[in-house]
This record gives structure tokens, sequence and C-alpha cells, in this order.
């Protein structure tokens, strides 16, 4: 049965079936992989703002008139960082909401391994960046 409260414990079942911890090792691993990813969620969102910040600074060519004006622009590294900073996003969304869900098993040691994850990979990858992209600032780490 899932528990609908904070538990502490080293027996939990995490996102699936087949992730379950039984021992302190496998516990603690756990504990070890909850808090990799929330760092890593820290990390992309970083190379997220970034891509997205490359793909709006750079202004297109002015537009051409008359015969030599070409019928499709090209747009060439704006365009390739706007679709990295779409997918990053999706990744972005995807690992949120499972850290979300693992969040959601409701064992203590769990959400603390996320919490922490989440602020050092903020104070390593995004806390230098000077609140340059105040609108991408989330505390929620599925947005």
């Amino acid at each position: 049965m899932m528990h609908m409260t904070f538990y502490w414990g080293i027996k939990a079942t995490i996102l699936f079936d087949f992730w379950k911890t039984d021992s302190w090792l496998s516990y603690i691993l756990t504990l070890l992989a909850c808090f990799v990813f929330a760092a890593f969620y820290q990390y992309l969102e970083n190379r997220r703002i970034q891509f997205k910040s490359l793909s709006s600074t750079r202004h297109p060519p002015p537009p051409r008139s008359g015969v030599s004006a070409p019928l499709i622009p090209k747009s060439g590294t704006r365009s390739a960082a706007k679709a990295a900073s779409v997918l990053l996003f999706g990744v972005n969304a995807a690992i949120g909401y499972l850290m979300m869900l693992a969040a959601m098993s409701f064992n203590g040691g769990v959400f603390i391994a996320i919490v922490v994850g989440l602020t050092v990979g903020y104070s390593v990858f995004r806390s230098d960046d000077g609140g340059a992209d105040a609108a991408a600032e989330n505390p929620c780490a599925c947005a």
C-alpha cells in the first residue's frame, strides 16, 4: 500500500514497481540518484536559458526588397538555438515531473534529496547569472 503521509524509512517505491529499496545500500543509491537528477535539472535549465537568450538576442538581417530578396529567409544559428531551447524545455519538463512524482512517494529522505539537489544545482549552475532572465525564475521544478 502506498503511503499518503511523509514517513521515514528505507523501504520505498520510487516511480516504478521495480524501483524498490529494501536495504540501506539501495536506499542511499536511490537518494544519490534523486540528488543527481535534481542537480542535472538545474544544469539543463541553465543551458535552456542560455539557448533562449542566444536565440532572442540575435537580430535578423534587415529585409531585402526586390528581386534579390529570398523567398525563405535563412535564420541559421538563431533557429538552431531556438530548437535546442524547445528540446531542452521538453526534457526539463519531463525530468521535473518525474522528480515531482518521486517526491510523491512521501518518503522524507527522497523529498530532502530532491530539494537539496535542486538547491545545490541552482547554486552551482545558475546562481551566477545575476537574474538575467527573471521570467524564467520559477521555484517549481516541474514548470
